[in-house]
This record gives C-alpha cells, structure tokens and sequence, in this order.
C-alpha cells in the first residue's frame, strides 16, 4: 500500500512540473501573439496611409492642367 502512494505522489509532482512547464509556454506564446497583433495594426495603419498618400499623388498626376 505504502508503495503505491509513494509512486502515485511521484507521479503527481512530474505531472504538477510538466503543467508549470506548459504553463510557461503558454505564457510565452501569448506574449509573442500580443506583438505581433501589435505589429499587425501597425502594419495595417501604415500600409493605409501609403495607400491613401498614392492615391492623392496619382489623382494629382492625372488632372490635365486647365489650359489644355
């Protein structure tokens, strides 16, 4: 009886290590995904700011002067 409880409680410290072990992975994924949705929007922001500047310059670009 003695042998069973001492192999069941390693067996719940190895369990309780590998959880704190996923459990720190898990963290660090989620701080990775922060970033990069951070990264994300910022991406977005600028790319529609070089879109919305392009679309300024080329419609400057396409008017024909007025003494045509």
């Amino acid at each position: 009886m003695d042998k069973r409880i001492t192999e069941l409680e390693i067996k719940v410290a190895y369990q309780e290590d590998t959880i704190q072990q996923l459990d720190s992975v898990v963290c660090k994924q989620q701080d990775q995904l922060d970033a990069l949705k951070k990264q994300l929007i910022q991406l977005s922001d600028s790319t529609k700011e070089l879109s919305e500047d392009v679309k300024g310059s080329q419609s400057a670009v396409d008017d024909i002067p007025p003494h045509y």
